[in-house]
C-alpha cells in the first residue's frame, strides 16, 4: 500500500520512527567515538568522526572538548591538530571560549606553545582559565620569561596563577625568584592550597637548603597540609638531600599514611648518604614495593661500590618477575663495569634485550662503558656504531672516555672531530674526557690546544676539573713551571682535585718539594682523607727516604686516619668473590693463595716437562741456550 494512502496519523508515526532511529544511530556513533578515544584508540575514533562529518552531523562542544582532552592526556599532537582542523572545517573557525581553552591546554601539554599562543591570541573572549592555561603551558615548557611577561599582563590573578609562577621558577633552578613570588603572594593574603607549597618545596629539594626546608616544613604544618602524603614525602626528600637523615626519618615516622612513594623516598635518602644497611632494612620493611623501589636500592648499592650486592638484588628482582626499567639496567651495567665482570655484563645485556625495552641514551652509554671497562673495546665500538640517533653528547663522551681509558689518545681526538662534524655540540664533560685522553697518551700540545679551544670556539669556561686535567697533562710531561703558572691563572682557589693532580705527578717525577707542599695543602683541606698521606709516603719511599715515610705513618696514626682496604674481585667456581689485600686470615684469602700456589706449581711442572723434552729432542731450551 502506498504511503500516501495511509491515514495521516500512521504516516506521522512512521516519520517519527525513522527520525528516532536516525537519532539513536547518531547517538551510538557518538558514544562509540567517545569509547574508542577513552580507550586510547584515537585513530579509530577519528575514522568514525569522519563518517559523521560526511553525513553532515556536527558534534556538540562537550563531545569535542572530551576528544581534545583525550589528545592532551596522551600528548597526541597529531590527532589534536586534526581535531582543531576539523573544528575549522565544520563551522568552528572561531571556537568558543570553552573549546579554545581545551585547545590551549592540549597544545601546552604537547609542548607546542606557539600553536597554543595562536589560539589564545585569536580568542574574542578570555576568562581567567584561559590566562592560567596559557601560563601553565609556558611554565611546563620551562619558558619562565614568556610566562612572566604573560603574568604581568593578566587582568586578574588567582592562587593558581601565583602557584604556577612559583613552580615554574623553582623547576628551572631560579630559587630566589621562586621564593620572591611565594613571599609576595602569601603577603597578599589571597589564600592558598596544597599546590601553593609545591614550588617552594621543589626549591628546597633542588637547592639543598636545610634552613629553608625547616621553615617550609613549619609553614606546611601550621597550614594543616602535613597530612598530604605528596607534600610530606617531598619534605622528607628535601631533608634527605640536605644530608639530614635524622630529620627525614623523624618526619617519615610521624606520617600517619605512607604510600610507596614515601617509603621509596626514604630508601633513596639512605642510599644517597651511603647508609646501605638502613636502606636495606627499610626496603625489607616496605609493605608494598614497586619497580622504582627495587631500582632505588640497586642504584644505591652500585653507587656505594657494593656492586655484588647490586647484582644479587637484581637477580632476586628478576626471579620475582618485577619489571625493571631503564634506570635499573643502567645501574646494573655500572655495577658490572666497576668489578670488570664481562660475564655478568653480558647477562644484564641479554636481560635488556629480552625485556623488549628500547634503550635510552643513559643505558646505551652504560653498555659502552661496561664493555670498555671489561676490556672489550671492540664490542663497545660496535654498540656505539649501531646506535641510530647519535645527537646526544652523552654517547660521544662515553665513547671518548672508553678510548681514553685504553690509552688511545689520537683515536679519541679523531672521534672528537667526528662528533663536531656530526653536529653535536661538545660540553664540559667532553673536554674533561678529551684532556684526560691527551694526558694519558702524552699528547701535550694537543691537550693545550683543546684547553684554549674550549673557551674560544665552544664557549665552555674551564672549571676546577679542567684545570686538574691540564695540570696532570703538564705534570706528566715534567713541565712544573707551567703547572704553577696554570694554578696562578685559576679564577678561583685550587680545591682538593687540583692538589691531588699536583701530588700525583710529583710522585711520578719524584718532585719532593712541590709534592710536600701539595700534600700539606691537601691535608689542610681534608685532614681525614688518606690520599694525601699515602701519596706523600709513596714519594718518600720512591726516593728511599724511609725516615720520612715513618713520620707520615705516625702522623696518620696520631690523627686516626685509616687507609681504605683494597679489594679485588675473583671469579671462583663461577661466583664473584672479593679478595682483600690487607687480610690473609680469612678463608677466601687462603683459598686464593692456594689456587695461586697450585698455578705456580703447575707452571713449574710444565717448564720442567718442556725442558726435558727439549733436552731429549735437541738439547735446547725455549730460549735457545744449551742445557
Amino acid at each position: 500500500m502506498p504511503t500516501s494512502s495511509l491515514p495521516s496519523k500512521v504516516r506521522s508515526f512512521g516519520v517519527k520512527s525513522v527520525n528516532t532511529n536516525k537519532k539513536l544511530n547518531n547517538l551510538c556513533s557518538v558514544q562509540k567515538i567517545l569509547n574508542l578515544s577513552s580507550q586510547g584508540h584515537l585513530k579509530q575514533a577519528f575514522h568514525h568522526l569522519n563518517i559523521l562529518t560526511r553525513k553532515g552531523i556536527r558534534l556538540d562542544s562537550k563531545t569535542l572538548a572530551s576528544l581534545i582532552q583525550q589528545c592532551a592526556n596522551s600528548k597526541s599532537y597529531r590527532e589534536g591538530k586534526w581535531i582543531h582542523f576539523h573544528l575549522k572545517t565544520t563551522g568552528w573557525k572561531h571556537p568558543t571560549t570553552f573549546l579554545a581553552n581545551h585547545l590551549i591546554n592540549m597544545y601546552g601539554k604537547c609542548g607546542r606553545h606557539i600553536e597554543a599562543r595562536n589560539v589564545f591570541d585569536k580568542m574574542t573572549t578570555r576568562n581567567l582559565y584561559s590566562w592560567n592555561n596559557m601560563l601553565s603551558g609556558y611554565a611546563k615548557s620551562g619558558m619562565v620569561k614568556a610566562a612572566k611577561r604573560l603574568f604581568d599582563k593578566m587582568p586578574e590573578k588567582d592562587v593558581v596563577s601565583w602557584n604556577t609562577m612559583v613552580i615554574a621558577y623553582a623547576q628551572v633552578g631560579y630559587f630566589n625568584e621562586a621564593l620572591k613570588f611565594y613571599r609576595e603572594f602569601r603577603r597578599l593574603g589571597i589564600g592558598f592550597n596544597d599546590y601553593s607549597f609545591a614550588g617552594v618545596i621543589t626549591a628546597c629539594v633542588k637547592s639543598r637548603d636545610f634552613s629553608l626546608t625547616g621553615q617550609v616544613h613549619s609553614q606546611v604544618l601550621v597550614a594543616g597540609f602535613l597530612s598530604n602524603v605528596v607534600l610530606s614525602s617531598s619534605i622528607v626528600d628535601a631533608y634527605a638531600k640536605c644530608g639530614k637523615m635524622s630529620d627525614a626519618r623523624r618526619l617519615f615516622d610521624a606520617m600517619r599514611v605512607k604510600d610507596v612513594l614515601a617509603w621509596t623516598t626514604l630508601v633513596s635518602g639512605y642510599s644517597r648518604c651511603g647508609d646501605m644497611v638502613s636502606a636495606r632494612e627499610l626496603f625489607e620493611a616496605m609493605p608494598e614495593k614497586n619497580p622504582v623501589s627495587w631500582t632505588t636500592l640497586i642504584a644505591g648499592y652500585s653507587h656505594s661500590g657494593m656492586s655484588l650486592q647490586a647484582l644479587e638484588l637484581f637477580s632476586k628482582m628478576m626471579k620475582l618477575q618485577v619489571q625493571p626499567d631503564q634506570f635499573t639496567f643502567s645501574s646494573c651495567l655500572s655495577a658490572c663495569a666497576d668489578i670488570a665482570s664481562l660475564k655478568h655484563g653480558k647477562q644484564v645485556h641479554a636481560f635488556l634485550v629480552n625485556a623488549g625495552l628500547r634503550p635510552n641514551a643513559i643505558v646505551m652509554s652504560s653498555l659502552i662503558d661496561m664493555y670498555s671497562k671489561c676490556g672489550n673495546l671492540e664490542v663497545a665500538k660496535r654498540v656505539f656504531d649501531t646506535m641510530g640517533n647519535k645527537h646526544d653528547a652523552v654517547f660521544w663522551n662515553t665513547m671518548l672516555s672508553a678510548l681514553a681509558q685504553h690509552g688511545m689518545g689520537e683515536e679519541a681526538i679523531e672521534q672528537f672531530f667526528r662528533m663536531v662534524k656530526f653536529g653535536v655540540k661538545p660540553n664540559r664533560i667532553t673536554f674533561v674526557v678529551l684532556l684526560n685522553a691527551c694526558s694519558h697518551s702524552g699528547l701535550v700540545q694537543e691537550g693545550l690546544s683543546f684547553f684554549e679551544m674550549m673557551t674560544s670556539n665552544y664557549n665552555v669556561p674551564p672549571d676546577e676539573e679542567h684545570y686538574a686535567c691540564i695540570i696532570d697533562l703538564l705534570g706528566r710531561a715534567g713541565r712544573f713551571s707551567e703547572v704553577l703558572a696554570q694554578i696562578k691563572k685559576m679564577p678561583c682557589e685550587p680545591d682538593d682535585r687540583i692538589w691531588n693532580a699536583v701530588l700525583g705527578v710529583c710522585r711520578i717525577h719524584g718532585n719532593v718539594e712541590l709534592g710536600r707542599m701539595a700534600a700539606e695543602l691537601l691535608i689542610e683541606l681534608d685532614p681525614q682523607s688518606p690520599a694525601a698521606y699515602l701519596l706523600l709516603s709513596s714519594i718518600y719511599g720512591a726516593l728511599g727516604m724511609w725516615e720520612n715515610v715513618e713520620k707520615v705513618r705516625q702522623l696518620m696514626n696520631e690523627r686516626h686516619v685509616r687507609k681504605e682496604q683494597a679489594v679485588s674481585w675473583l671469579e671462583i667456581e663461577q661466583k664473584l668473590r672479593p679478595s682483600f689485600g690487607c687480610s690473609q686470615s680469612n678463608t677466601l684469602e687462603k683459598d686464593t693463595l692456594s689456587i695461586l700456589q697450585l698455578l705456580a706449581d703447575k707452571t713449574e711442572e710444565d717448564n720442567l716437562l718442556h725442558d726435558s723434552e727439549s733436552f731429549i729432542h735437541g738439547g735446547l731450551d725455549a730460549r735457545g741456550s744449551n742445557l
